[in-house]
């Protein structure tokens, strides 16, 4: 059993891009999965994604396109007012305006700077750069 899926997948996505590899199947597929992934497709780090249906969870085939250079989950999931996010563009980001922090708000995960333009703060859950 997993402990915190969402951080098996994102170590199962940057390892598989260590490696060359074209794909990748994540198991358990789940809704806040499926929406990170198609943020990061947004930003063209990854490809395209399908779901694949089963009885338990199903899976989810993932496109990679070499173009990762780290990923993973923050925790413990810190909550941030929009006056922190430099903070934390700082100490998980590489350099200003370079990768994602992805954000839970109230209006649904999105990126950080998408956060900072609506002027709302969530809970810090990965980043991609």
């Amino acid at each position: 059993m997993l402990n915190d899926p969402l951080a098996a997948a994102l170590t199962k996505i940057l390892n598989a891009e260590r490696v060359g590899k074209r794909e990748v199947v994540i198991k358990p597929a789940s809704n806040t999965l499926k929406k990170i992934l198609s943020i990061m497709n947004e930003h063209q780090f990854i490809g395209s994604f399908e779901e694949i249906d089963a009885r338990q969870g199903g899976f989810l085939k993932v496109h990679l396109l070499g173009s990762i250079n780290r990923c993973g989950v923050i925790k413990p999931r810190f909550s941030t007012k929009m006056k922190e996010f430099e903070k934390w563009e700082k100490r998980y980001l590489p350099a200003r305006d370079f990768g994602i922090i992805l954000i839970s708000t109230p209006q649904g995960i999105m990126t950080h700077s998408q956060a900072k333009n609506i002027n709302i703060g969530g809970k810090l859950i990965a980043y991609c750069y």
